[in-house]
């Protein structure tokens, strides 16, 4: 397939209105006038952020679809799973972010991931409260189904978990409380949501917990008639365990187990059902009669909290908690009580107060998600560094550029980027300008390819989620040339 030249692509943006006429022109007289190619026109649209890397990369391959859902422009791909992808998107209408939530292609032909995911949409367009994730449109477009959704700024509670474990106790409590206001609120207009499960709670920037993903969910006799049932509205998980507790589709109850899974994974950091995707082992009963209690793993949380917390996962289902508005209440009293509790673990635990440490060095973070930014720039700061921050690749490399380093390494994180992350993580190697800068590229934890991708090399380096402090603590230490310390009898 021949390149672009810099007239077709410029073509193919005006066809497509993702740059006004005036904009373009100014963008071309960047690149060097009408001759220029069509890399340089791009990468000057990039820089001033009239296209985004995921539009240009689209562009250039010649593909016309997959810039619009409905009254959405996408900007560019945050998340990907075997069932969908989640694009970070602009409402034309309003200007407003947004996030489009894209059904794979290869499903387009089944029956039942269309219905769950036209049910996912319905739900979220009946279920308004602040901590779920409101849906606005559900459509189709060149015979992909999508739906709107608001965006929300942050990470998944596991991204959080992995990133910083344990959280301290009066934070946890309050997360703890704003899953369950939401879910309680499913539950009275009688849902339930039948896949609860830590990459399916969002939490924003601001600090609020809010529940995604209700494709399984179920109705009840008391529910909205008008949404309907689908076949098998139950994950194996939840499967497995009514059949080991002789309650089957039991789901309400069955919520506030899987519920208290993810507030133990909020205190203690680390998931209380030993995860798998391997599909006979989750349906495996035995593997819920095999959790530690929480007092065993956790004997550092108060009493009350054990107690409360704990009795949300029992195997009897008729010795857990009944409703989760019982479970909420509860919550509520244990935050009143522990309003001005300590750090539920030292794995959460901040620098401690005293004379400011003597910094090491300057980073620049690239990281476009709020609470990924404050979550890396703690973790950075207790290793002793000054943090710069951006959300754009092709600023940090501006502002590290060899006539204008004003840092020590740049650090970029694959994750919400993608293939951005990579290809200015490679242009270090290729530009002299960039030639004694270190750099680590910090992949997601599923980005299996990102290793085949980046260019390494004895000053740039990959590393995946989770971090841990003093592994990444040793790699900085080698790229800056700092000399290392004996570790602590």
């Amino acid at each position: 397939m021949h390149s672009l030249t810099s007239e077709q692509l410029a073509q193919a943006i005006l066809e497509l209105e993702l740059v006004a006429p005036l904009e373009l022109e100014t963008g071309l007289r960047e690149a060097g006038g009408r001759g220029t190619s069509a890399e340089a026109l791009g990468a000057a649209l990039v820089r001033r952020e009239l296209l985004t890397g995921y539009q240009l990369e689209r562009l250039m391959r010649g593909d016309r679809r997959g810039f619009f859902y409905g009254r959405s422009t996408i900007l560019y791909q945050v998340g990907a799973g075997s069932f969908a992808r989640v694009f970070r998107a602009v409402d034309r209408d309003t200007g407003k972010i947004i996030a489009v939530k894209v059904l794979r292609s290869r499903h387009a032909k089944d029956i039942e991931r269309q219905q769950a995911f036209r049910h996912e949409g319905e739900m979220g367009r009946l279920l308004r409260h602040p901590n779920i994730v409101a849906i606005e449109e559900v459509g189709a477009e060149h015979g992909s189904s999508y739906l709107t959704m608001e965006f929300v700024e942050g990470q998944t509670l596991r991204e959080l978990v992995k990133l910083r474990g344990a959280v301290d106790l009066p934070r946890a409590l309050d997360l703890i409380q704003q899953m369950a206001a939401g879910l309680e609120y499913a539950h009275r207009r009688g849902v339930t949501h039948r896949d609860l499960k830590a990459s399916n709670v969002l939490v924003s920037s601001a600090g609020r917990a809010k529940l995604v993903d209700f494709g399984l969910a179920g109705i009840d006799e008391t529910g909205d008639a008008l949404l309907g049932r689908i076949d098998q509205p139950r994950t194996i998980d939840y499967a497995a365990l009514e059949k080991l507790t002789g309650m089957q589709d039991d789901c309400a109850r069955s919520d506030i187990f899987f519920f208290g899974t993810l507030a133990q994974l909020v205190l203690t950091g680390q998931p209380t059902l030993a995860e798998t995707r391997d599909r006979s082992q989750r349906s495996d009963p035995g593997r819920f009669q095999r959790i530690e209690p929480l007092a065993t793993r956790a004997p550092h949380l108060p009493r009350d909290v054990i107690e409360t917390i704990g009795r949300m996962t029992l195997l009897d289902p008729l010795e857990r908690w009944q409703t989760v508005a019982d479970v909420r209440r509860a919550v509520e009293q244990l935050a009143e009580a522990h309003a001005g509790g300590g750090d539920a673990s030292p794995a959460a635990a901040l620098p401690a107060a005293g004379p400011a440490p003597t910094m090491k060095g300057t980073l620049m973070l690239v990281e476009p998600g709020e609470t990924a930014q404050r979550s890396f720039r703690e973790f950075f700061n207790a290793l002793g560094y000054r943090v710069l921050v951006t959300g754009n690749p092709r600023r940090a490399l501006t502002m590290c550029d060899a006539r204008n380093r004003s840092v020590d390494c740049l650090v970029l994180s694959s994750h919400a980027l993608g293939k951005e992350a990579v290809e200015a993580f490679n242009a270090l190697s290729a530009d002299p300008a960039y030639a004694t800068l270190p750099a680590v590229l910090v992949a997601g934890e599923t980005q299996t390819a990102i290793d085949a991708m980046a260019r390494v090399d004895a000053l740039r380096r990959v590393t995946r989620l989770p971090i841990r402090k003093r592994e990444f603590a040793g790699l900085l230490e080698e790229l800056l040339g700092v000399p290392r310390k004996p570790d602590p009898a």
